[in-house]
Formats: structure tokens, sequence, C-alpha cells
């Protein structure tokens, strides 16, 4: 999943066009957000010295041109292209975004392409000059250029295995606002989601309250007031400044029944857990402490996000986890077979009714053929020597079947109907076992692995 943002850049007021160029140029090389310039590419550019290139060829477009530059030109566009969190690495990261700028430029403008890894979502700055580098002509924004450019990019992302949005909301905010409901849940947020999830299984009381809280993972602190610290947590979070229905008497209350608590409209409970990261294997890659700090904070939400599934799935015993995961292989590889046997099925009858056809089409000229001898069958192979030796194809292919009588076409078509039937009504439930499995096998691994 990436999403990508085109921003044509001006010099502004009281700004010379080389110190506009200077600003974004240090902004999106810095080392400290490049893995030490590790992750800069460029595209007939010096990264060094990209601004002083960029401003160098919009010197020779106005004395080839004789245009002079007005104070709204547009200096170079400005893309952005994040992406999601754990699904990608830097350096690939940073070859889509080369791939996305030499698709978009056709690789006529000179470009630089830089990739952050110091927030939580990788994410790709590629600023490029607005001056052709043949200094005769510019790059014109034009009418939806962010649809085509987000087509591209998603493109790009389908052809290197990796997610796209279907339906992207347009936002100025931040990667974060951008993604709405979607975006991960904060410590709070996750504290919340568990402490929700734990009182919905039933707790008798109190004591059974804090026990089942224990038995997920996370710390309890009692004492003048009532804290936890989530799995894998750095600190403990007072259950009183998460609100009203989360002190110590509300909990009370919630587990008489005194008070009930709507389930939030934005909730951290139904979310599936994503594989969590082999923090030390990415380092001996990556070198970058950045994306350890991110690595980390991706692992504990995930791992969060684990313990609620197994709690709503009834899965916490490691022994049902396994016989859960055994069950949906097995339904899924059943249904995957049952699909892959039609489809060869249709595959077949395809090909069938193909080798009917030529047959049915070639049959009279081929028996002719047979009928002549000498010369006479030598001159009509000449003349007609493609569908004769399609015919002889047919028959072999018929032979290596074993066929003695050939099916009705009708047959056929009503047989290759009823497969393609079956298949198109079985494809929901393939896909739900699928991602059952795949939901399943992720949960299992980072159980595994926190244990381990």
């Amino acid at each position: 999943m990436a999403t990508t943002r085109l921003m044509p850049l001006h010099s502004g007021k009281g700004r010379t066009v080389a110190e506009a160029l200077g600003r974004v140029m240090d902004y999106v090389k810095n080392p400290e957000k490049t893995n030490g310039g590790d992750l800069v590419t460029a595209h007939q550019c010096n990264p060094s010295i990209a601004n002083q290139e960029f401003l160098f060829s919009k010197r020779q477009y106005a004395v080839i041109t004789g245009r002079e530059r007005k104070e709204n030109d547009v200096i170079a566009y400005h893309l952005r292209q994040s992406f999601k969190p754990g699904e990608i690495t830097p350096e690939r990261a940073n070859k889509i975004g080369y791939d996305l700028a030499m698709s978009l430029t056709k690789g006529k403008h000179a470009f630089i392409v830089c990739t952050h890894v110091d927030k939580h979502h990788i994410h790709s700055h590629i600023v490029f000059n607005s001056t052709a580098l043949d200094c005769t002509r510019k790059f014109r924004n034009f009418w939806r250029s962010s649809f085509a450019i987000r087509k591209i990019s998603d493109m790009l992302c389908l052809e290197n295995g990796l997610s796209v949005i279907a339906e992207p909301k347009p936002s100025r905010g931040s990667y974060g606002t951008w993604l709405g409901e979607g975006k991960p849940p904060t410590v709070r947020g996750q504290l919340e989601g568990l402490i929700d999830t734990t009182l919905g299984q039933g707790c008798k009381d109190f004591d059974s309250f804090l026990a089942a809280m224990k038995a997920v993972g996370a710390e309890v602190k009692r004492g003048k007031h009532l804290a936890f610290k989530i799995p894998n947590g750095k600190r403990f979070i007072r259950c009183d400044s998460l609100g009203d229905n989360y002190t110590e008497t509300a909990i009370m209350e919630r587990i008489s029944s005194k008070r009930i608590v709507a389930p939030k409209a934005k909730t951290a409970i139904k979310s599936k857990p994503s594989l969590l990261i082999d923090i030390q294997a990415k380092m001996q890659q990556i070198h970058s402490p950045g994306f350890e700090r991110w690595a980390k904070i991706f692992n504990l939400k995930e791992m969060v996000k684990t313990v609620m599934y197994l709690q709503e799935n009834n899965l916490t015993d490691l022994g049902e986890l396994e016989k859960a995961c055994d069950a949906a292989a097995q339904r899924f590889n059943d249904l995957a077979d049952r699909s892959k046997a039609a489809s060869a099925r249709m595959k077949d009858i395809a090909e069938l009714e193909r080798h009917i056809g030529t047959y049915s089409k070639t049959r009279e000229i081929y028996m002719q053929y047979r009928k002549l001898t000498g010369r006479k069958q030598a001159k009509f192979y000449e003349q007609h020597s493609n569908e004769i030796m399609a015919c002889q194809a047919a028959k072999r292919y018929f032979n290596s079947l074993g066929l003695k009588k050939l099916p009705s076409m009708q047959s056929l078509k009503q047989e290759y109907a009823k497969l393609q039937a079956e298949n198109k009504k079985r494809y929901p439930e393939y896909k739900q076992a699928k991602e059952k499995m795949i939901e399943l096998l992720t949960a299992k691994n980072n159980r595994e692995r926190e244990k381990s």
C-alpha cells in the first residue's frame, strides 16, 4: 500500500530560487532520515549538488528560450510516497520511488529520491526539476495528475507484491490523518481495547479480571491508583487517565453490570495481526537506528493485536491454537484442490473442444487426401497441407486420450459451464478460508516468536 502526493514548489516570498531549492534538498537528503545518505539515489544529477544543477538548468533555459522566470513559476515538484508499515524494506521503497519518478518524467527531467526511515512508516521524497534536461521546456502539471501518479504507483506496488489502497481518501493532512480509521491505535487505545475485550469475556469479579489481564501478558500495578502495562509496553498507564469508563470503580461497575459501555466505533479489537519483524536480521541489512525504533513499536502494537485476536477466538491455549491452524489449513487445501481440479478439467475441455472444432472443419479435406494416390495426392497435399496436418494433429490428440467416439460439443459446453459456475460459487468460501488460515498462522507465529 502506498499513498502519493504531488506538491509544486515555488520560491516563495523573500526567497531566491537557490534558497528554495537548497531548503527542500537539505530536508529530503537529511542523513539522520536516510540512513546516513545510503537511501539517496538520483537520475542525471549529483545528489550532493542537485540543487545547484537544477538552478544551472534554469539559467540555461532562460538563455535558450529567452523567457524570464515569473514569481509564480514552479521551480520543482515534490512527490511523497508512503508505504504501509512492515510491508517493505527501505531499499525496495527507494527503488519503487525511482521507478515512479522515471515513469512520470520519462527520464527527461533530473530527479532525486530520498527514502526516510525515521517514522513508523517508510516513505520516500522525490524531487524532480521542472526544467527538462535539454533546457528547452518545462514539466507542466496536468489535470488529475495525482490520479495518474496514483495509478502508476499502484501498478508498481502490485508488480512488487505489495498491497494497494482500493478507495483512497484525498487529504491534505498527515499520513495518519490520511489513513483515517485505518491508522494504528495509540498505546492508550490498545490498553482500552485490551480491557474491553477482557471484560467482554464475562469476568466474575475484580480478581478474576486482573487474573485475565495477566494471562494475556499485561502487567498489573495496584496501589493508590490501578495501572496496567500492555505486553511489551515501556511504562505503566493509570486507568483513571483513560477516561471515566476505565477507572477502578468503573471497571467494578462494568463487571457487576451496573455500568454498560457501548462499543467504540473506532476500536482495534477487530484488527488482524501482522507478522512480527525479525529486528536483529533486518538491522544486519539496514543499520538504521530509526528503523530499529519503528520496528520495536510496530512489533509491540502487532503483539497486542495478536493477544486480542486470540482472546476473541478463544485460542489463548497454544494447543487449541495449533489445532485451529491445522483445521484451517486443511479446509483451505481441500477447497484449493477442488478448485484446481475443476480448473484443470475446464482446461482439458477447452483443448478438446478446440481439436474437435479443427477436426470437423478439416475432416472432409483429409478424407479426400486419403482417397488420392501418387502425384495427385502430392499435388493435393501441397494445396491443402495446413488443413491435412491440422486434422492429423487432432486425430493424434484423440488417440492420446483413448477416445473411440468423440463427445458432443453440447455436452462439453454444459460440463464446462457447470464447472465454471461451481468454481465461481466456491471462490468466496475459498477466499474466506485463505484469510482465516493466514490470520491463525500469523497469530501462531507471533506467539511462538514472543515465547522464544
